[in-house]
This record gives C-alpha cells, sequence and structure tokens, in this order.
C-alpha cells in the first residue's frame, strides 16, 4: 500500500526544537503525576498522604492534578493543541496550591519557579512559529495581475 502523500513537508529547526520542549515537558508533568498518586495511594511520604489521611483540600487538589498531569502530559507528547491548555490548568493549579494557599498547602518555590519558565519559553517558541509562519507567507505571496 502507498501512502497517500509522498512528499510530506519538512518540519523547521524552530518546529522540531519546539516539539521537543514540548515532550521534555511531558515527561515532567508524567514525573508529577506519578507523584501525585505515590502520595495518593501511600507510597510515598512513608504513607502519611494516603488519600484517606489528608484534609479536604489536599484530597481535591491531589486528586484532580493525579489525573490533570498524566492527560496533560500525553496531550504534550502527542504535540496535540490540547495538550498546552492541560498543562496550564495543572500548573495554574498548582501554582494556586503554593502562592495563593501556602498556608494549606505548604511553599514550593521550585514548582512555582519551573512552571512559570515552562510558560515564558512556550510563549517565546509560539512567537518564533509565528514570525516564521508569517516570513513563510511573504516569500509564497504572488502579486496576480
Amino acid at each position: 500500500m502507498e501512502p497517500d502523500s509522498s512528499n510530506t513537508p519538512l518540519r523547521s529547526l524552530t518546529e522540531t526544537i519546539f516539539v521537543l520542549f514540548l515532550r521534555v515537558v511531558a515527561l515532567a508533568c508524567l514525573w508529577f503525576g506519578l507523584q501525585y498518586w505515590a502520595l495518593l495511594v501511600g507510597y510515598s511520604h512513608d504513607g502519611l498522604g494516603r488519600f484517606d489521611l489528608l484534609s479536604t483540600p489536599w484530597r481535591v487538589a491531589a486528586t484532580g492534578l493525579a489525573v490533570v498531569f498524566p492527560v496533560a502530559a500525553l496531550g504534550l507528547w502527542l504535540a496535540g493543541s490540547w495538550g498546552p491548555v492541560m498543562w496550564l490548568l495543572a500548573a495554574g493549579g498548582q501554582v494556586l496550591m503554593f502562592t495563593v494557599w501556602p498556608e494549606t498547602f505548604g511553599s514550593n518555590p521550585l514548582a512555582v519557579t519551573m512552571h512559570g519558565v515552562v510558560f515564558v519559553v512556550f510563549i517565546l517558541f509560539r512567537l518564533a512559529l509565528w514570525l516564521e509562519g508569517r516570513h513563510k507567507q511573504e516569500r509564497i505571496t504572488v502579486d496576480l495581475p
């Protein structure tokens, strides 16, 4: 069986590095998700973080993030348009936990800083890809008489 399209366009260097960046962030999201699952099932913190031993705010936050982080990891790994949206929900929730309610959830400046850096780098990549797309359109434009 032959492929439908014999000549697929090659990705630019910026697009390739962007996909690599998304996959690195996906691995970090998977790690965060596994950490929350380990907390909920009692594998980490000597079993003191099991779901039945957590306070209500921790139950809500940990279960939500245990689901959203792996889903975001899948979306980012596949470079789907929904991956960054899911990451923004998960990272936003975690940043809110550690900045707005530190008396309930404690503080984690490393996670907050990491999410901020990832957000800035993501915006810079999107800007670079937008400029690259504009530049490609300018080269392709044909003026008809």
